[in-house]
C-alpha cells in the first residue's frame, strides 16, 4: 500500500464529516473541496472572486503542508451556486494558474453546505 500523508486544517467539519483537507500518497496529492467560509461566515462575503481567492489561499496553505505546490496543481474542479459568476471565478484562478493552466471543470450546483457560500473548489496535485 502506497503511504499516506493526511493534512487537517483542523477544522469542526472535518471532524465531523471524516476526511481530510488534502492526502499525499506518494506523489499525488489531492485536496478536499474547499471553500472561504469561517466561524463568522465566508472570507469575502458576497464577493465571490473574493471567496475564491480564499478557497485558493486555502488550497495552497493544504498543498503545501503536503510537500508540493499550486504549480504542481493538475487539475482543479470548481462548483458554484450562479453560473452566471464564471468570468469572475474564471479571473482569479487565472490569477493563479496563468504558468500553470491546470485542467478544470465549473459547474453550477444547487447550493453548497451553508447558503452564504458562493465558491467550492477541489484540487489535484502531482509533486515529486
Amino acid at each position: 500500500m502506497t503511504e499516506r500523508t493526511l493534512i487537517s486544517s483542523g477544522t469542526a467539519t472535518e471532524r465531523e464529516f471524516g476526511y481530510s483537507r488534502a492526502v499525499r500518497a506518494g506523489g499525488f496529492v489531492s485536496v478536499a473541496g474547499t471553500t472561504a467560509m469561517t466561524a463568522d461566515g465566508p472570507v469575502g462575503g458576497t464577493d465571490v472572486a473574493e471567496q475564491t481567492r480564499e478557497c485558493l489561499r486555502r488550497i495552497q496553505a493544504a498543498l503545501e503542508q503536503a510537500g508540493a505546490g499550486l504549480p504542481d496543481v493538475v487539475r482543479t474542479r470548481i462548483f458554484v451556486v450562479d453560473i452566471d459568476t464564471w468570468r469572475e471565478v474564471g479571473r482569479v484562478h487565472r490569477e493563479v494558474f496563468a504558468e500553470t493552466l491546470p485542467a478544470t471543470s465549473i459547474v453550477e450546483v444547487a447550493r453548497l453546505f451553508d447558503p452564504r457560500l458562493l465558491v467550492e473548489i477541489e484540487a489535484d496535485a502531482i509533486a515529486e
